[in-house]
């Protein structure tokens, strides 16, 4: 994929740091220029930006700001297309709080939050962004849903993360055949354990103990697959949800 999206823009939201990040830098090295979106002005998402300049010599940027409301994710997505030189060809949409709070005690500010920047988010977002791409006849749109979706104990983020797939498939229809729409969803992160860990100390030996891969998934790869959904050898898949889990969502009986 190096040089396969020379000359593409890209807004990847949550890429301050872990997968975010890697989806950035990923597509970076394949050739598009990126803004990195964090919540803090002046945070990481401005040094990972000034690396991938370093790195790559193309004028990637940051853009700071909250995606938990229409405007604040609005104001975002119009940050990154003034940088951006007023187009965006790929979108990724990685933002996502996660909670495990139970249905019967979850508090209406958690749900607010959870669900906005999840699912709320992307729609704004990709409907910011949906007008210059058909202009131009050509996108992108990419969601980060979770092996949560396919859970029934991760309460509103598993919510959530289902609702993506949905969401997915809807816009495919809508905004095809100039964008394509798909969704991925991760099974638990190997490099990011030691955050579920702190929520149930059981649940990593478990996933490894029940995907027929025998381990879990990295970063880099849903990276990898983010970007090669954006290149034109996956231009017929629109509108799917891609599990990547080395098999873990499959039930047993």
């Amino acid at each position: 994929m190096t040089g396969a999206l020379e000359g593409r823009t890209a807004l990847v939201t949550g890429a301050s740091r872990n997968l975010g990040k890697a989806i950035a830098e990923r597509l970076a090295a394949a050739g598009a220029t990126v803004a990195i979106h964090g919540r803090a002005p002046r945070g990481e998402a401005a040094g990972v930006a000034a690396q991938m300049r370093r790195d790559t010599g193309r004028d990637h940027l940051a853009v700071a700001g909250e995606l938990d409301g229409a405007a604040a994710t609005r104001s975002v997505v119009q940050d990154a297309l003034d940088g951006l030189g007023g187009r965006i060809d790929i979108l990724v949409h990685n933002a996502g709080p996660f909670s495990m709070t139970p249905f019967a005690t979850l508090a209406e500010d958690e749900w607010d939050e959870v669900w906005d920047v999840n699912v709320k988010a992307a729609y704004v977002a990709a409907q910011v962004v949906a007008p210059a791409m058909r202009e131009a006849g050509w996108g992108r749109v990419v969601v980060i849903s979770a092996g949560s979706a396919y859970l029934r104990n991760h309460a509103v983020y598993g919510l959530a993360k289902q609702a993506l797939g949905f969401l997915a498939e809807e816009l495919a229809l809508e905004l095809g055949p100039a964008i394509t729409v798909s969704a991925i969803a991760p099974g638990q992160i190997e490099e990011s354990a030691a955050d579920i860990a702190e929520y149930d100390p059981t649940f990593v030996e478990r996933a490894v103990a029940h995907t027929p891969a025998g381990r879990l998934v990295t970063r880099a790869e849903v990276a990898e697959l983010a970007v090669l959904l954006c290149g034109s050898q996956f231009a017929m898949v629109t509108g799917a949800t891609l599990p990547v889990d080395g098999g873990w969502r499959f039930n047993r009986f």
